[in-house]
């Protein structure tokens, strides 16, 4: 994309942000063209629109590292591997694959990935968040 291309769509997007919108009457209706551009997030993800970002280095929290480490002896004990779970993230859907941090994506097809396979029952899930939510509440 280019950057005349970028600066087009960013000039679609202003005019649809609450404070400068155009009111709408019931039903509301956007155009297509509307439509592409609000569901056309600026986003490093395959086949969808990208621009180049400055690396900001960030350390990760200590619930980052948790779930980064956990997910890696998932994948060293067989129950996947990296392209596994970056296809279950696309696989996710727009609303919960941009509402959710980036490992907040990684526990969230861990823990269905684990119930997919059946090493793992939902119950079994449930409490063992409650169990996790227990003892960091007690903190």
């Amino acid at each position: 994309m280019s950057r005349m291309q970028y600066d087009t769509l960013l000039d679609k997007v202003r005019h649809l942000n609450p404070e400068n919108r155009e009111v709408l009457d019931s039903p509301y209706t956007i155009s297509n063209v509307d439509y592409h551009t609000l569901t056309s997030v600026v986003h490093d993800v395959g086949g969808e629109t990208d621009w180049p970002q400055p690396y900001m280095p960030k350390g990760e929290t200590e619930w980052e590292m948790n779930i980064y480490l956990t997910c890696e002896c998932l994948g060293w004990r067989g129950a996947w591997n990296s392209e596994m779970r970056r296809r279950a993230e696309n696989d996710l859907g727009k609303t919960q694959y941009y509402g959710l941090p980036y490992y907040g994506r990684w526990i969230t097809v861990a823990a269905k990935t684990l119930v997919n396979k059946g090493l793992l029952t939902t119950d079994e899930l449930g409490k063992k968040i409650d169990e996790v939510r227990e003892r960091l509440e007690s903190k």
